[in-house]
This record gives structure tokens, sequence and C-alpha cells, in this order.
């Protein structure tokens, strides 16, 4: 059965609910350029069934680690950016470089350069890897927003090219509040997985739970708004030498 595509959010939604989230998705989401099922990179671009199924087959031990890191995201977000944000850099680095040496059967190698190279260039840099973070968050909001807006699904990565411009070039104007939203949105999905991860294992709550997700899609992104509100306003208030109120008149 096919479905029309230009209604579909891109990381967000749900639709029919007597189909499996993983199954339904999986068929009308448009595919990515030279992805394929062996490939990891994801042969169509995820939507919230796609999210669900993974938190739903992912074992405890990531989602305990996912639900960790969450916390130490939201709330020390700022204090130790540096060291998170490298992480980041480390991650993302050694992914590409497990894909480019795949080809080749060098993935561990590989992928043990790209982090160290990406690690190395991330700490020198800081203001321009959280830039190049802030525009990651921004493509995908930006996707987001496009299909949201039953715009062509064809064109979506120019919605992705615009949010990533824009927070890439907010990131050097608001550095410290960009900082703060990143690490605090970062680290509530994360913690929002993690706990997705360990409670759809049970099929008397898991169930019940992904039903509710199916006729309401907007409580996965609630769930993930609400912490990072909270992780924003409490790493705000605690930044050392913030002032609590308005600055004082000149005389």
């Amino acid at each position: 059965m096919q479905f029309p595509q230009n209604g579909v959010m891109p990381l967000l939604a749900l639709t029919d609910p007597n189909k499996t989230p993983y199954a339904l998705l999986h068929g009308i989401t448009q595919s990515i350029p030279g992805a394929s099922s062996d490939s990891p990179v994801p042969a169509h671009w995820p939507v919230q069934g796609d999210l669900l199924e993974w938190c739903r087959t992912a074992g405890p031990g990531m989602a305990v680690i996912l639900i960790l890191a969450g916390i130490v995201f939201l709330l020390f977000g700022y204090s130790i950016f540096k060291v998170l944000v490298t992480l980041n850099a480390a991650l993302l680095g050694g992914y590409a470089g497990m894909l480019l040496g795949e080809p080749h059967g060098v993935e561990v190698p590989a992928a043990i350069i790209g982090a160290m190279l990406s690690a190395t260039f991330a700490w020198p840099t800081m203001k321009y890897s959280v830039a190049i973070m802030g525009g990651l968050f921004g493509m995908v909001l930006g996707v987001t927003l496009w299909r949201l807006s039953n715009l062509d699904p064809n064109f979506g990565w120019s919605g992705g090219m615009t949010g990533m411009v824009f927070f890439g070039l907010l990131s050097f104007l608001l550095f410290r509040e960009c900082v703060i939203t990143y690490t605090s949105l970062q680290g509530s999905v994360m913690l929002v997985l993690g706990l997705l991860g360990l409670v759809l294992k049970y099929q008397d709550v898991g169930g019940p739970l992904t039903h509710h997700f199916q006729l309401k899609p907007f409580l996965l992104p609630l769930a993930i708004f609400i912490p990072t509100l909270g992780g924003f306003i409490y790493q705000r208030a605690m930044i050392p030498g913030a002032p609590a109120g308005p600055a004082p008149a000149k005389k």
C-alpha cells in the first residue's frame, strides 16, 4: 500500500495505528540516493517509526549509556562543552571513517583515524566546531519543518540547508546561549531515547505506549522539548557570573 510523501514528518511522524511503525513508514519515506540495505547509511530519511523501532531493538547497555550521557549533557553541557563537542566530533569522524574504510575492509582502523583527526581538529577550533554542531541541528530542524509544511519532499534539502546556515551563523552571534541550547537538546534526545529503549522492551508497557505515539504524534516531540527547556533553564541559572537581572545603568 502506497501513501503520499507530502504529509510525512522526517523525524516525528506516525500515521496508521493499525500498521507497525517501521513497516509502514519504511515504505513511504523518501530513499537516500546511493544507500542500500547493507550499508551503514540509512536507506531512507528516518521517521518516528524508525526511532521507536531502534529503541525497541537497542540493547539495555546502550539504553543506560544514553540515559547517563543525556543527563550529563542536560545538566553540565555548558560547563564541559569543550569535552562534549570534541566527543561529538570524534564520534562523527569515527563514523565517517568507518564508511570510507568499509569498501576496503578496514572499518576499524579507518574509524579510529577518523575519530582522532576530528577530535584533534575540533579542540583548537571550538567556535567553528560549535557552529558545525549547530548547523547539523539546524539541518534536521529545517528538513522537519519543510516536510511539516507539506512541501515537495524532493526539495527537503533546501529546508535543511536554510536551517544549517541559520543556526550555524547564530552560533557566532549568541555563542553561550547556542551552546546551552544544543547540549540541552542533544541531552534530551539521548535521555528520551534511552528511556524508551528500556520501556519498550516490556510488552505490557511498550505496546500501549507505541499505540499512543501513533495516535498522538506530538507526544514524542513534546517529551523531548520539556527536558530541553528544563536543561536550558538549569544551565543558564548555573553559569558562573551570569547576571541575575537587568544590568545596572552606567553612571
